[in-house]
């Protein structure tokens, strides 16, 4: 029979590979940063109009930095660079924060790792709004945020405000409560998004392109009125690191370190659902992020919140807008497409090392 030693002989061996990391998470957080730098130029450099990539670092460092660099480029590559790829990346990473950061937080919060921002049936609330806005004969545009956006976004928040007012008992909102309600909430919204998409007609393809998500109408006034929702909610979340992991030891153990529960919670999930509405109203639903990246970045570090949640930004901008990159160059595909092909298997695979015993 084989000693206690020798059956985890394989297992301490993997994990010896990345006790490095554990113990360094700011060295994750250089390497991630390093990924958003060359995703951002790759990004803006990369396209049916390639811009090469020195070029566009000089481009940057002049608009965005106000360095006087000799002018080697066109007009028209500058306008390329500033004009519709630089919104268009920066959207991407913001998207990838805020899903990330929410995916974090409600994984944290409801002790489940597979969570994900929309579990609150946040998607099926904003699918529904869109898909309204379309049924609509009226366009309006305010800050290039239309109907669609607008409707995506009150849908999303409604839906969380829903689930959590349905769950409450006795003026708390039990985890198992709050997640059956948000998929039995979710499910009746789902029924709503697809009797709207049957009557949709010649606005089936507008709403299916939401609901497979995309950065192809981001430009700045959109950015920068999406913005705000999303830092403002990130740094709402950061900010309650320590309540985060009072949570993982249960809502009883974290009454007794002197958190009260109830409001945090109601704080936690309030920032969470306020993040994610923000990020569909500008890019649609976009799937996995929210649920690989946290869940990678736990794996690596631990579960500390005051790691997990800004490596989860960092990794989640990084690996949003390479995926928007990919979906540009194979054809304008839906990113949500790009971020299922490559999410999905990935994620398998890590539960399989997981299941095996090779941890990371």
């Amino acid at each position: 029979m084989a000693t206690r030693d020798q059956a985890l002989a394989v297992p301490k061996v993997h994990a010896g590979r990345f006790e490095a990391l554990r113990r360094r998470p700011v060295a994750l957080a250089v390497l991630g940063l390093g990924l958003v730098a060359v995703s951002l130029v790759a990004g803006i450099a990369a396209g049916s109009v390639a811009v090469p990539p020195e070029d566009t670092i000089a481009i940057l460092g002049r608009r965005l930095l106000g360095l006087d660099l000799p002018v080697t480029w066109t007009p028209a590559a500058e306008t390329i660079v500033v004009d519709l790829r630089l919104p268009r990346v920066l959207t991407a990473m913001l998207v990838g924060i805020g899903l990330s950061v929410a995916g974090a937080t409600f994984q944290g919060l409801l002790r489940n790792p597979l969570a994900d921002p929309y579990v609150l049936g946040t998607a099926s609330g904003a699918g529904l709004g869109a898909a309204i806005a379309v049924l609509i004969p009226v366009r309006i545009a305010i800050f290039d945020f239309g109907l669609l956006h607008a409707f995506a976004f009150v849908g999303a928040l409604l839906a969380v405000g829903v689930v959590y007012r349905l769950s409450r008992v006795g003026g708390l909102a039990p985890l198992t409560s709050l997640l059956l309600t948000g998929y039995a909430v979710g499910s009746l919204l789902a029924a709503g998004l697809a009797m709207a998409m049957y009557l949709s007609g010649a606005g089936l393809r507008q709403i299916f392109g939401y609901l497979l998500g995309g950065f192809d109408a981001a430009t700045w006034p959109s950015l920068v009125a999406a913005a705000p929702l999303v830092i403002g909610g990130f740094i709402v979340v950061l900010a309650r690191a320590r309540v985060l992991n009072g949570f993982l030891l249960g809502e009883e153990a974290a009454a007794h370190l002197g958190i009260d529960v109830p409001r945090q919670r109601l704080i936690l999930l309030a920032a969470g659902s306020l993040v994610t509405a923000a990020c569909v109203a500008v890019s649609g639903l976009i799937g996995f992020v929210g649920l690989v990246i946290p869940h990678v970045v736990r794996l690596l570090v631990g579960p500390n919140a005051r790691a997990v949640l800004p490596l989860s930004a960092i990794y989640g901008a990084a690996l949003l807008a390479a995926a928007d990159l990919l979906a540009r160059l194979v054809g304008e595909i839906p990113i949500g497409v790009v971020t299922a092909v490559v999410g999905a298997p990935f994620f398998l695979f890590l539960l399989r090392r997981t299941r095996t015993g090779y941890e990371l």
